[in-house]
Parts: C-alpha cells; sequence; structure tokens
C-alpha cells in the first residue's frame, strides 16, 4: 500500500469554516497526497519497529503505523491527515486525527458544534474498544462543499478528534466542467472503511 501522510499546523477546529479551508489537497499541478488507495485493506495497519529495542522503549505510542516493513508516525502536534488516492480539487476524501491535551479542549470535547447537523449529532460510536460521541456536519459556501463524519472522546487524559471529511468545489463551476475522481458517496464509504483500521496501543 503506497502511503504518505500529510501534517497539518493546528489543532483541529470545529467550525466548519476551518474544516473548508484545511481540506484542499495540493495544487493541481501536484500529485494529491496518497494514504488510502482504492481497494487497499485497512486493516492491514499493524505494529512496526523498525528501530533498536532501546530507541522503541523511548519512542511514544505512534499515532500511524503499518505492518512490517513499513511507515510508523508518532504524535505530532497538529493534525495528521489520510488522503483517499485520486483527491483533487473537485472532490477530494480526508481522514484527520487529532489531539490535544490542552485543558479547555478537553472540557468541551464531546460538545458538537453548532454546524452539527442530522439524527446523529449525539449519538456514540465505539471505535477499537473507546466510546465517540458522533456528529455529522456540512456546509457550502460560493460554489465550495464540504460534510464531515466526526468523532470526539475523552481517552487517557486528552481529548482525541476523527474526522471523515469529503470536500471540493461544483465541478460545473469549470469550463469545461471537470470530471470528478471519486462521487462523494464513495469517498464517504471508503473513508468509513478506513476508520475500522483505527486501533489503540497499550
Amino acid at each position: 500500500m503506497q502511503t504518505q501522510i500529510r501534517k497539518r499546523a493546528g489543532w483541529m477546529a470545529a467550525g466548519l469554516t476551518a474544516l473548508l479551508c484545511a481540506c484542499s489537497p495540493q495544487g493541481e499541478g501536484g500529485a494529491a497526497p496518497v494514504a488510502l488507495p482504492s481497494g487497499a485493506d485497512p486493516g492491514a495497519a499493524k505494529a512496526a519497529d523498525p528501530v533498536p529495542a532501546a530507541a522503541a522503549a523511548q519512542r511514544p505510542s505512534p499515532v500511524y503505523e503499518e505492518a512490517k516493513p513499513g511507515i510508523a508516525v508518532g504524535p505530532v502536534a497538529g493534525v495528521v491527515a489520510l488522503v483517499l488516492e485520486g483527491s483533487d480539487r473537485v472532490t477530494a476524501g480526508e481522514l484527520r486525527i487529532g489531539r490535544s491535551a490542552e485543558a479547555m479542549q478537553i472540557t468541551s470535547c464531546l460538545e458538537p458544534p453548532a454546524e452539527a447537523t442530522g439524527p446523529a449529532a449525539s449519538a456514540t460510536v465505539d471505535i477499537g474498544g473507546v466510546p465517540f460521541t458522533h456528529f455529522t456536519a456540512g456546509d457550502a459556501a460560493m460554489s465550495h462543499y464540504v460534510s464531515a463524519e466526526s468523532y470526539r472522546a475523552v481517552h487517557s487524559g486528552a481529548c482525541y478528534a476523527i474526522d471523515l471529511v469529503v470536500a471540493g468545489t461544483r465541478p460545473d463551476v469549470y469550463d469545461p466542467p471537470r470530471t470528478p475522481p471519486f462521487s462523494q458517496q464513495e469517498a464517504a464509504s471508503r473513508l468509513a472503511e478506513a476508520l475500522k483500521a483505527v486501533y489503540w496501543t497499550q
């Protein structure tokens, strides 16, 4: 599985405006980051330990890791995003993971934002054995749109945010109109499958 992990600065904002501004993939001239190719097995994310045991003992638990031999990413300040293969300016899909140990973030962690919509605004979902508050949010501004399935939990003294984000631009605003790399429904389905790969290290 080809893998590229994008680090984003700053804590995952709850507002949809922040989601909209943060979700655009790289420019049209460059290749979009790839993390979740179509048909890839999300369950392939397992422990990876390419460094000596002494160094591994001092290394914090990774936020992402593949089976050996593979890549692993430790905790970072901000957000790590796994981007669906084929994502572009028209339609992009990302699984984002954020973590904050700030007291204010922990206090408000489970509160759905004003943008939360639908019956799932106060649902609880089990992710890897940890209960998460689940809400759906979405917004559209001018020719742009964003929708998110968002999950929040307080676990081991930190607020964790997992967001499955589908965003882009209406194809008909381009001349000639663009063809999306995949439908919004397909992106949402693939991200939901990727969510099953999330697990917790002890």
